[in-house]
């Protein structure tokens, strides 16, 4: 039910629907009782609500969307939202959360992490739990126990490999749960697409709510605004069928791989590098702090050394479009924003290219600037002298405490298994960081 949601899957259902397809019904809810305020005036408006796109130049759009038929409110039972994913009429569950959301390491379930273990006790007493596995595995088992078919999970995040990665998550869970039974259900029934999304959208504001008034005259709470850009790449492996989004533009293909690599390395890679670089200059947004040739300089080289470990051809003027994108004034997309989540989005973004290039004997100058910037901000956070709100799981946050009271901080951000995995013991990366660090710490003292 989030924003990014909201301004992309269900505005691509919405453009289906103009174009004359309304075979498909949207009934949306979250597995945590987040953001009820937008949930309650989502139900009081029957699903309506205004999207606002902006263009680089500053050319506003406002639209009502009308893709939601069905609000299922919260309940900490889940009962509701239950039923609906069990129901023989529903053909496509499709979950947004976050990198984090996944609870992996690599293709690993964290199963010592807390609120996995959390959910496991809660399967164990026949109840949902508030992951995405604790709240899939009653809706899968409903399902098969009442033969209500086979079923598509679709991952909408910014996870490499995402369909593949939430099954083997899944699976790990259904074991852990003692859940054979539904596991070997769910090897057989349910498909699990990867999908590539991209769409900036910042946290709506009072600002949005205010530019939809004097734009419409009329007073939307839920109202959300993204960029005018926007893309789906979705691998084409759905079991009951589809909407026909091949008409408003999805492209679907027989693996999504190089485009979400693309996307991952250089889109997120660089905003995760602006976001730690911004917050290190004094920034609030993204434009601001892209506009520092300082900062411009370091996305420059992180890019320069990603390119050559992609396959995919035409990146130069994919980079430029990026670029522009990031400069775009009228998203106000904060760098804290940007910046939460941090361990999962450096291994997932930035430590696959440190990865490549240590394998190919080639230099990491350029990307060692990111591991660089990641320890400055995480230094800053634990001072209490950042600027921007830094949220993280709690491991991660008990992590980088561990980090930033090292006597050789550097030695322990890279050899912290959850961000450099088997790396850490490569002198390269130690002496790269060590390296950048003087360089950085001189840029950024300059404003």
């Amino acid at each position: 039910m989030g924003a990014f949601h909201r301004a992309h899957q269900a505005a691509y259902l919405h453009r289906l629907r103009l174009a004359g397809e309304r075979r498909w019904r949207l009934v949306v809810g979250n597995i945590r009782n987040d953001d009820a305020e937008t949930l309650r005036h989502l139900a009081a408006s029957r699903g309506l609500y205004t999207l606002e796109t902006v263009t680089p130049s500053g050319v506003h759009r406002f639209e009502t969307i009308d893709a939601i038929d069905q609000i299922v409110p919260w309940r900490v039972d889940l009962a509701d939202l239950i039923s609906v994913g069990a129901h023989p009429d529903t053909r496509i569950i499709s979950c947004t959360v976050t990198e984090a959301g996944y609870y992996l390491d690599g293709d690993a379930l964290k199963l010592d992490d807390a609120d996995i273990g959390a959910d496991l006790r809660e399967t164990a007493r026949a109840r949902p739990g508030s992951t995405l596995y604790g709240a899939l595995l009653p809706i899968l088992r409903q399902r098969m126990e009442c033969s209500a078919g086979p079923l598509t999970v679709l991952s909408c995040d910014n996870l490499r490999h995402n369909g593949r990665r939430l099954r083997l998550g899944l699976l790990q869970f259904l074991d852990a749960a003692k859940q054979a039974h539904l596991a070997d259900w769910v090897k057989t029934n349910v498909s699990f697409p990867n999908s590539m999304v991209d769409r900036i959208t910042p946290r709506p504001d009072a600002t949005v709510r205010a530019r939809v008034r004097a734009a419409t005259g009329r007073e939307d709470p839920a109202a959300v605004m993204s960029e005018s850009f926007i893309q789906w790449v979705v691998e084409d492996n759905f079991v009951a069928g589809r909407p026909a989004f091949e008409r408003v533009g999805v492209q679907f293909v027989v693996t999504a791989a190089p485009y979400e690599e693309a996307k991952i390395r250089i889109l997120n890679g660089s905003h995760s590098c602006i976001g730690w670089a911004g917050a290190l200059a004094g920034f609030e947004f993204v434009h601001e702090a892209i506009q520092d040739e300082r900062i411009r300089g370091l996305v420059a080289d992180y890019v320069a050394d990603v390119i050559p470990c992609l396959p995919a051809v035409g990146l130069n003027a994919y980079c430029e479009t990026v670029l522009e994108r990031f400069g775009n004034p009228y998203l106000k997309d904060t760098l804290s924003r940007i910046a939460q989540d941090s361990f999962s989005k450096f291994s997932g973004y930035v430590l696959p290219t440190i990865r490549d290039r240590i394998a190919s004997g080639a230099s990491i100058e350029g990307v060692a600037a990111l591991p660089a910037l990641l320890l400055r901000f995480l230094q800053r956070w634990n001072a209490g002298e950042l600027f921007c709100h830094y949220q993280d799981g709690q491991s991660a946050q008990a992590s980088a405490r561990r980090i930033c009271a090292s006597t050789d901080p550097v030695a322990a951000l890279v050899s912290d298994a959850a961000l450099f995995g088997n790396l850490g013991s490569d002198h390269r990366i130690a002496d790269a960081v060590h390296a950048k660090l003087a360089s950085i710490d001189a840029a950024m003292n300059r404003r």
